[in-house]
């Protein structure tokens, strides 16, 4: 099948078509959060593609943070251990964040149930 039109010539000087400015994004998201914030009623403007069920009990929930920072902690050393210089340290501050996290669940799991 023939194409019709052209591809677009891409110039490395231009943006992409889809580059948001961060200070546009940053005044956006702040002017929603405001908004929540004024009126709690008002409903959260993200998406409701991930839900969590209602009535889940807390400590599966705090069950299901653990293993997801996990996953995290495991997944940022993994990316650390492949990069370099300053790049290798936010990887790895971004570990020791989800470490921290998990280390911060475990011991909410503790508090609710004692071993």
């Amino acid at each position: 099948m023939k194409k019709t039109t052209p591809n677009p010539s891409q110039s490395p000087d231009l943006p992409p078509a889809d580059f948001v400015e961060l200070s546009k994004l940053s005044e956006i998201t702040e002017r929603l959060v405001s908004a929540r914030l004024r009126n709690p009623d008002r409903p959260d403007p993200v998406s409701h593609v991930f839900t969590i069920v209602p009535g889940i009990d807390t400590e599966s929930l705090l069950c299901h943070a653990c293993e997801t920072l996990a996953s995290l902690n495991v997944m940022t050393t993994d990316l650390a251990c492949e990069l370099e210089g300053s790049r290798r340290n936010v990887a790895l501050a971004i570990q020791q964040l989800a470490v921290l996290g998990e280390l911060l669940v475990n011991r909410a799991l503790d508090n609710l149930d004692p071993p």
